[in-house]
């Protein structure tokens, strides 16, 4: 059966906007400026704006702005870094791509988010950063891990690569920590043209070196003062980005009617449904479910012509990218249930209503069956 509910819909965002996208598509193209400039520069300050930051860096994607923030605060070998057992490969990927380790923490089981109690148990003399992640577009218990990490004299850099317009405590992500960090992948919630990421942050002088370290380790042409790498956020994808930002609260809100109706509707089901906290508002870059039976429930969604996603099948430390951690079966028992049960349903600011409720009725027909 062909898929008549797609898992996320990208093209519809292009067609909603056209005009627009495709004007500023063509005063970047005209302006011969095709790296930096302007167009960056202008979505860089809207950014920071949006986001209630002093300070906006776009770079070449999420894990240049992780990695780039921590080589800008001086991590690097001997040094430990503090990241969710059940988040993407990135996190820890942008930890070993300072030569730090990674050292994985369990989340909490409720909200799948990273477990203060437990970040607190696993800090050493080593450790000289908390990384908690906004998973699913939900975030962490900032107030908690902030207070963690200022007794213990540690950083505290959140990956908000899902969490675009997200609040907590009714102040957006942003500017909670030292430094937060943002992908831009199309598929995001303020998704750009290709790859793209960015940091936010109060601090002047680590916005400075990251955006240095990002251009070659150059802050003025042809004087390099450290050794950097190449990542910049391209002038187009930062004009089409400014298009899409005024948009975005009005796109999330779409995503939470959905989750509305999926908590609705969905909770009588065999299911272990998203929970929020009250001092949460996600913005629904995935809606996730768990269930025992999760390989039966997406075959069966499947040919119903639903299409959903597993976020994430595999977890960090048992991928061979990192076998020489040496974690065995079992070694991160709440991350290993998570990727053996959750499944991602549909969500996205074009998914019609129609849509969403025939996602309702395969599920719950699934679960009487």
């Amino acid at each position: 059966m062909s898929t008549d509910v797609p898992f996320l819909a990208l093209a519809p965002i292009y067609e909603e906007l056209r005009e627009e996208i495709d004007a500023v598509a063509l005063r970047v193209l005209h302006s011969g400026w095709f790296i930096g400039g302007p167009e960056a520069e202008r979505f860089e300050a809207a950014f920071a704006a949006y986001t209630g930051a002093a300070h906006a860096v776009g770079v070449g994607n999420g894990l240049d702005a992780l990695h780039l923030t921590l080589r800008a605060m001086e991590i690097g070998p001997g040094d430990e870094v503090i990241v969710a057992s059940n988040s993407f490969i990135a996190t820890m990927l942008a930890v070993s791509m300072t030569g730090a380790t990674p050292v994985m923490v369990e989340p909490d089981s409720a909200t799948y988010n990273l477990d203060p109690a437990r970040v607190e148990e696993a800090i050493t003399p080593r450790t000289k950063v908390v990384l908690p992640t906004h998973l699913y577009g939900q975030p962490a218990d900032l107030d908690a891990l902030l207070a963690i990490a200022r007794r213990h004299g540690l950083k505290l850099v959140e990956d908000a690569a899902q969490a675009h317009g997200a609040r907590y405590r009714g102040v957006r992500v942003g500017a909670h920590g030292d430094a937060v960090c943002w992908s831009f992948y199309p598929s995001k919630n303020l998704g750009a043209a290709g790859d793209g990421g960015g940091v936010t942050t109060n601090d002047p002088a680590l916005a400075a070196r990251i955006r240095t370290l990002g251009n070659y380790g150059s802050a003025e042409r042809y004087v390099n003062i450290e050794k950097g790498v190449n990542s910049r956020l391209d002038p187009l994808h930062a004009a089409i980005m400014g298009v899409k930002l005024p948009h975005l609260d009005a796109w999330n809100a779409r995503r939470a009617s959905i989750a509305s109706l999926y908590l609705d509707t969905l909770r009588d089901c065999d299911l272990v449904l998203p929970h929020v906290p009250n001092w949460a508002e996600p913005v629904w870059h995935l809606f996730v479910v768990h269930t025992p039976r999760r390989d039966a429930l997406r075959a069966t969604l499947a040919a119903d012509g639903i299409a959903t996603q597993i976020h994430y099948p595999i977890p960090a430390h048992r991928q061979a990218a990192y076998a020489e951690l040496g974690f065995g079966e079992g070694s991160f028992p709440i991350a290993e249930r998570l990727a053996a049960e959750t499944l991602s349903l549909p969500i996205g600011p074009h998914m019609t209503m129609d849509q969403a409720e025939r996602v309702v009725g395969a599920v719950r027909a699934a679960s009487t069956a």
